[in-house]
């Protein structure tokens, strides 16, 4: 897959934003070629070597906007982390980013709850579960999330698009110890608890991207951290929640206006339940429906969302 080019000026390699709620912004434009974690405080091995053999490349490969990203190849000892800077220990906050992984190849991240002194080896502390794209390298654009130490069981699904470049949003709701995974804004994973086992929660300390497997191709781009959820205020007339999940029969859509359009679509796409409700808080009878996971879509004037809904 070829590089998304820009005819433009590239300006640095991460910026802060005026805007208090974004904390840092990477789109490693100004990096040099080769290991990242010297180049920028917020990126370091699990080593704490800069330059180690567990290192991450910044590489001109792939990108998702500009000519370069990081690249988190298929060797065992790579392990880059990505560190929150403000280590937050209450509140909302969102990490986004934008990854491709190559067809067949696959990817993981996990978030880790407590900061390692830097220029040490990083001490685990993994919470909100293992996130695997592909783990076995037999089930291309299929992921989840576990509480075990490896892919043998998930406790939550999500499909990703293959060979093409795909945005992750990581909504930490750390006052509930919970998160929310989106891809391609539709939301996949939910109020994911952060227990690991003996892991006691001490700060949002950052995400760490690891070569999980010996089919690990994983490129990463555009970076965002921000404290609150990112789009909010786009959607905030039009704000509405979706329960029970999983559902039996009725699936209720609690609003503040009137729902325009409700579709549910399967995991292939096709629609299979569409209604025009035009009412605040509607009701849609899903019990016709097969059992399974399903993708609904909720529009609200001109604006839509899209959920994922078990059954």
């Amino acid at each position: 897959m070829k590089k998304i080019y820009i005819l433009a000026l590239l300006l640095g390699a991460f910026s802060f934003s005026s805007n208090a709620q974004q904390e840092l912004f990477d789109d490693f434009e100004s990096y040099n070629l080769g290991p990242i974690s010297a180049q920028a405080a917020h990126w370091r091995n699990w080593s704490g070597v800069d330059g180690g053999s567990d290192d991450a490349n910044v590489v001109d490969d792939e990108a998702f906007g500009g000519l370069q990203s990081v690249y988190i190849p298929d060797n065992e000892l790579t392990d880059l982390i990505l560190l929150v800077p403000s280590a937050p220990i209450s509140g909302v906050y969102t990490i986004q980013f934008n990854a491709l992984i190559p067809a067949g190849q696959s990817g993981y991240f996990n978030m880790q709850a407590a900061l390692t002194p830097e220029g040490t080896a990083w001490v685990q502390a993994l919470m909100g579960g293992n996130v695997y794209f592909n783990c076995d390298g037999a089930s291309g654009g299929i992921g989840g999330v576990t509480g075990v130490i490896d892919c043998s069981v998930f406790d939550q699904t999500f499909t990703y698009p293959e060979d093409q470049w795909f945005k992750v949003d990581c909504v930490y709701d750390i006052d509930n110890q919970a998160w929310d995974m989106y891809i391609d804004d539709v939301q996949f994973v939910f109020a994911y608890p952060f227990a690991f086992g003996p892991q006691v929660f001490i700060e949002l300390a950052g995400l760490d991207f690891y070569s999980a497997a010996p089919h690990n191709q994983m490129f990463l781009d555009n970076i965002v951290l921000y404290n609150g959820v990112i789009g909010t205020e786009d959607f905030s007339a039009d704000k509405f929640s979706v329960y029970p999940n999983p559902v039996k029969d009725m699936l209720n859509i609690k609003s503040s206006t009137a729902v325009d359009n409700v579709t549910v679509y399967d995991l292939l796409g096709k629609v299979v339940l569409q209604e025009n409700p035009g009412t605040i808080s509607p009701a849609i009878n899903m019990s016709n429906l097969a059992s399974g996971s399903y993708l609904v879509k909720v529009t609200i004037g001109n604006s839509s969302k899209t959920v994922k809904v078990l059954k």
